[in-house]
């Protein structure tokens, strides 16, 4: 006698599942609201209170805690946003193009911001707001790729194919993350060399760095929290146009 089993889906399958989702990221938006608020209240308080002034600068040295942290999101948003479009291409997962959508967007205001904070910083420093260098040219290219991908999404109906169409075209967009990454090394720019993440550590004061750690851990948690809000909001729409299409079917059946 054999007794069939059913088999049971594994994680993966579980969070591939938009119900499931909804359900485990419910009991986060609070936490990572709370979080993120804290975060910033004690990064401000750093930046603007706590941590000195440059010797050259002055205050225009605090426009870096804002515009480092943008320039590292809008970098970490299209890997996310490249992740998400394997996950359509090559997993066929439901949620990734739901995350790509999502991401679009907040990758968007945050390389605006960088590139607005950037020309604060760079008046004072280079004596221009603007110098199209290797750093500054392919971070305006990544805003363009950036909005050229929410203007994609706007411009289909069916979303699932958008999903696939727009998959490649953010891998395709991802070949101007190392550029932006390596073009200090690269070419002759205005921007410094990494003083962050170095191979010999920070090249920065502790008095400088911690505010800079800090905002950098708000506005991550900022889209995190962000993020979750859009695709939670992305999958109750698609839910309320199926349940609209349906209901259409339904009354032209009768």
């Amino acid at each position: 006698m054999t007794v069939d089993t059913v088999k049971q889906p594994n994680w993966f399958s579980r969070l591939a599942h938009p119900g499931f989702f909804l359900t485990w990221t419910r009991y986060l938006i609070l936490p990572l609201a709370i979080a993120t608020v804290l975060a910033f209240a004690v990064g401000l308080w750093f930046a603007l209170v706590n941590s000195p002034e440059d010797y050259q600068m002055g205050d225009m040295v605090r426009v870096m805690y804002v515009h480092v942290p943008n320039a590292w999101l809008s970098q970490l948003v299209y890997g996310t946003m490249a992740v998400s479009a394997l996950g359509t291409l090559v997993w066929r997962h439901p949620l990734a193009d739901v995350a790509n959508k999502a991401a679009a967007p907040l990758g968007a205001a945050f390389t605006a911001l960088a590139l607005y904070t950037g020309a604060l910083w760079g008046r004072p420093t280079w004596g221009t707001f603007w110098e199209w260098d290797g750093r500054m040219t392919s971070t305006l290219v990544l805003l363009l790729i950036y909005l050229g991908i929410v203007a994609l999404w706007r411009a289909f109906d069916d979303q699932l194919k958008a999903g696939r169409i727009i998959a490649i075209v953010t891998l395709v967009g991802a070949l101007n993350i190392p550029v932006i990454k390596f073009s200090v090394d690269w070419w002759n720019t205005l921007h410094q060399p990494a003083s962050v993440f170095t191979e010999q550590g920070p090249r920065m004061p502790p008095s400088i760095l911690t505010p800079l750690l800090v905002m950098m851990l708000a506005f991550t948690l900022l889209f995190a929290l962000l993020m979750l809000v859009r695709m939670r909001t992305e999958v109750l729409r698609r839910r309320a146009d199926t349940l609209s299409r349906q209901a259409a079917l339904a009354g032209g059946a009768k």
